[in-house]
C-alpha cells in the first residue's frame, strides 16, 4: 500500500512513513479492507498524491472523510467517481464557483483536473468503512495529514489554504501565515451554506488573484 505513495512525496514524508504509528495504521486498513468493505478502492488511497506533486502544489483543500456510500470516493476530498451523482457538499461548491467565476456548472464531480493543475485535495482521514463516518478517524491518518500540511508550509512558500468549516480551520495553527495565504470560510455543507457561512466567500476567485499576482499560474476550476 506504501508503494502507491509517489516518490517526490515519500522522499517528504519518509520519516513518518517509517515511524511505528504508520506503521500500524497500514495494518489496521489492511485488516479493515480485508474484513469490511472500505473506500476509497486501495489504490486510490493515496491519489491527491498521485494527481498532485510535492513541488507543483500551489494550494491545498481540506476535507475530513472520504464518502462513505458505494461508488463515491475517489481519494481526492470532495471529488467524486464520474457518473456519479454530485453530494450536496460538491453541489453547494459548484454553485459558488458558478456565481464567482461565471462558470457553467458542470456534468462531472471529479476534481482530478483540479489536483492536476497543482491543488492537493486532502482529507484528514484517507479511508472509511462503508456507511460508516468517522470510522477510520483517530487511527493515525490526522497525524500523517497533518504531517503533509506541516511538511508544506516548511518547505514551500505561498502556497493558497482554503479551510472550509471548524474542522478545517483548526489546521490554520499547522500552518506558518507570514508566508502563505490561509482562505476561511464556512463550510460547504447545506447545514452551513443555508445559515450564509459560505456563499458568497469568492475564494475561487481570490484564489487566482492571488496567484496572477505571486506569478503563478491561474486554476481552471
Amino acid at each position: 500500500m506504501k508503494n502507491n505513495i509517489p516518490d517526490n512525496w515519500k522522499s517528504v514524508l519518509q520519516k513518518d512513513l517509517d515511524r511505528p504509528y504508520f506503521q500500524e495504521l497500514l495494518q489496521f486498513i489492511q485488516t479493515e479492507y480485508k474484513e469490511y468493505t472500505c473506500y476509497p478502492p486501495v489504490s486510490s488511497i493515496f491519489s491527491a498524491f498521485k494527481y498532485c506533486s510535492f513541488n507543483e502544489t500551489k494550494v491545498v483543500i481540506i476535507g475530513q472523510d472520504p464518502y462513505h456510500n458505494m461508488g463515491q470516493a475517489n481519494g481526492l476530498c470532495f471529488s467524486v467517481k464520474d457518473g456519479i451523482k454530485h453530494p450536496p457538499s460538491l453541489v453547494n461548491i459548484f454553485k459558488e464557483i458558478e456565481n464567482d467565476l461565471n462558470i457553467p456548472y458542470p456534468e462531472s464531480g471529479n476534481l482530478e483536473k483540479w489536483a492536476k493543475q497543482g491543488v492537493l485535495l486532502l482529507n484528514a482521514t484517507l479511508t472509511v468503512r462503508e456507511h460508516r463516518p468517522g470510522s477510520h478517524q483517530n487511527k493515525g491518518w490526522e497525524k500523517f495529514t497533518d504531517s503533509v500540511i506541516m511538511k508544506l508550509s516548511e518547505e514551500k512558500s505561498d502556497i493558497i489554504f482554503m479551510l472550509w468549516g471548524g474542522f478545517a480551520k483548526k489546521k490554520a495553527k499547522l500552518i506558518d501565515a507570514r508566508k502563505h495565504h490561509i482562505l476561511t470560510s464556512g463550510h460547504p455543507s447545506p447545514l452551513s451554506a443555508n445559515r450564509g457561512y459560505w456563499f458568497g466567500n469568492k475564494h475561487f476567485s481570490n484564489c487566482n488573484k492571488i496567484l496572477t499576482e505571486i506569478g503563478n499560474k491561474s486554476v481552471v476550476w
